[in-house]
C-alpha cells in the first residue's frame, strides 16, 4: 500500500523538523504554500522568528493548473530530486541544494533561496544580472557534458539513460513544443489579434518540416541528462550568484534542447520589453537581453571545450577537433528549440509574464507577433548562420 498523502502546513513542518537537518528542529513552526507553477505543492518553512529556513516540495498526483482532470505521475518528483541531485555534483554552486527525497510521498526537502529572487520577475522589472547568463551557460557546460558521452562510461550512461526515463513528462514536451501549436487543439490559448498570425503559422509547410526535424530529435538523442524546463522562471539570481531549481522534465535528451529553451526565454523578455517599461528602458533591456544570449552561448560554449579537453573519457571522442563539431549540431539545435520556445510560449499552454503582463491589448498584440515571426525565422532560416555574433546582428537588424 502506498504511503502518499498529499501534505498540508502542518505535514510539511514535520517532515521538515525530521528531515531538513536544521541544529533545532522544534524551532520550525509555520509553513506557507507558495507554489505558483503548474505541478505542485511548496512550503516556505518558517522558525520562530519568521525566518524562512528551508523548501518542502510535493508533486501532486495531478497537473495542478488544471486538476484531477489531468493526472500526472510521481515518479517525477524522484526525477527531479536525482537530476538537481546529480547536476548538484558537478555544479554545486549553481544547482539548489537537496537535503533529502522520499520517492513515495513525491517530497523533497531543499535549501532556501529567500536571499534570491526569481529571474524572470527582476528581468520585468528591468533590473539587469550581468553574471547570470555566463553563470547559467557554466551550469548547462558543467551539467550537460559530465552527463554525457564525453565524460560517461558508455555502460554506466545507458543505465543513466534507463534511471532518468520520463515518459509522462516528455510526453508533455513533445505535445506542447512540437505539435499543439502548429494544429487546433484545445490546450492552445491566444488572443484572436493572433488568429491570422496563427494560421499562416500553420500553412507554413518548411516551418512545419523544420519543427518535425526538432521534435525527431527531441525523441532519440539522449545526449546528455537535462534540466528539461530551463527557462527564467526556474532560475534564482542574486548579485553575483545564480541557481537553478524545478527539473521534474529531467532526462536524457539533446543539449540543445536546455540551451535553446534558455535562450527563447531571454528573447521573450526581449520581444516584451518594449510593452512592459518606457522607450529608453525597453532599448536598453532589449541590448542587454542581446548580451545575455551571448554571454549565455559563449560561457557554455567556452566551458564545454575546456572540460572536453581535460576530461574526456572516449579516446574516440577525445580527438583534435570532434568537440567543436559536435557544438556546431549543438548549436544548430538551440536555436531551433529556441524558435519553438518562442511559438509555444505566445500561442500555446503554457504563457509567460513577460508577454502576457503587457496592458495595452494591441501592444500585447504586437510583441506577441513579434515572437511568433522571430520564432518562426529562428527554425527555419537561423540555424543556418554558424555562430552568435551573426544570429545577433540578424535579430538587431530585424528589429
Amino acid at each position: 500500500m502506498s504511503r502518499y498523502y498529499t501534505f498540508n502546513a502542518a505535514d510539511a513542518v514535520e517532515y521538515a523538523r525530521q528531515f531538513a537537518g536544521v541544529k533545532d528542529p522544534q524551532s520550525l513552526v509555520t509553513a506557507d504554500e507558495i507554489g505558483d507553477g503548474n505541478l505542485n505543492l511548496v512550503f516556505k518553512i518558517r522558525d520562530t522568528a519568521g525566518v524562512s529556513r528551508v523548501i518542502v516540495k510535493q508533486a501532486l498526483p495531478y497537473v495542478r493548473c488544471v486538476g484531477e482532470s489531468w493526472p500526472l505521475t510521481l515518479d517525477r518528483a524522484r526525477i527531479e530530486s536525482e537530476t538537481l541531485l546529480v547536476h548538484g555534483q558537478f555544479c554545486p554552486q549553481h544547482t539548489v541544494k537537496i537535503l533529502h527525497h522520499d520517492a513515495e510521498l513525491a517530497v523533497m526537502v531543499q535549501e532556501d533561496l529567500s536571499d534570491h529572487l526569481i529571474w524572470r520577475s527582476e528581468l520585468l522589472k528591468g533590473k539587469y544580472y550581468p553574471q547570470a547568463a555566463s553563470q547559467l551557460g557554466e551550469y548547462l557546460a558543467q551539467s550537460l557534458f559530465h552527463t554525457s558521452d564525453f565524460y560517461q562510461n558508455a555502460q554506466y550512461k545507458k543505465a543513466e539513460v534507463s534511471r532518468f526515463i520520463n515518459p509522462e513528462l516528455c510526453q508533455i514536451t513533445e505535445d506542447l513544443f512540437f505539435t499543439d501549436p502548429y494544429i487546433v487543439h484545445e490546450r492552445n490559448n491566444f488572443d484572436a489579434l493572433l488568429q491570422p498570425a496563427v494560421d499562416a503559422l500553420r500553412a507554413d509547410r518548411p516551418l512545419l518540416l523544420a519543427v518535425a526535424a526538432l521534435k525527431q530529435r527531441f525523441l532519440s538523442h539522449a545526449e546528455a541528462l537535462l534540466h528539461g524546463d530551463i527557462h527564467s522562471g526556474s532560475i534564482f539570481v542574486a548579485e553575483g550568484k545564480l541557481k537553478a531549481i524545478d527539473a521534474e522534465f529531467g532526462f536524457y535528451g539533446p543539449m540543445g534542447f536546455d540551451l535553446g529553451t534558455a535562450m527563447g526565454n531571454l528573447l521573450l523578455n526581449y520581444c516584451g520589453l518594449p510593452g512592459l517599461v518606457a522607450t529608453r528602458e525597453a532599448a536598453d533591456g532589449r541590448e542587454q537581453r542581446l548580451q545575455d544570449l551571448r554571454d549565455l552561448w559563449l560561457s557554455f560554449r567556452e566551458r564545454f571545450l575546456q572540460l572536453a579537453a581535460d576530461k574526456t573519457q572516449d579516446p574516440a571522442l577525445a580527438i583534435a577537433g570532434y568537440a567543436e563539431y559536435f557544438l556546431q549540431q549543438v548549436w544548430h539545435d538551440a536555436v531551433g528549440f529556441c524558435g519553438s520556445e518562442l511559438i509555444r510560449r505566445t500561442i500555446g499552454f503554457a504563457h509567460v509574464a513577460d508577454l502576457d503582463s503587457i496592458a495595452d491589448a494591441a501592444m500585447r498584440a504586437d510583441c506577441q507577433r513579434h515572437a511568433l515571426s522571430l520564432g518562426q525565422w529562428l527554425i527555419i532560416t537561423a540555424p543556418q548562420i554558424d555562430d552568435i555574433e551573426a544570429l545577433i546582428a540578424r535579430i538587431r537588424q530585424n528589429g
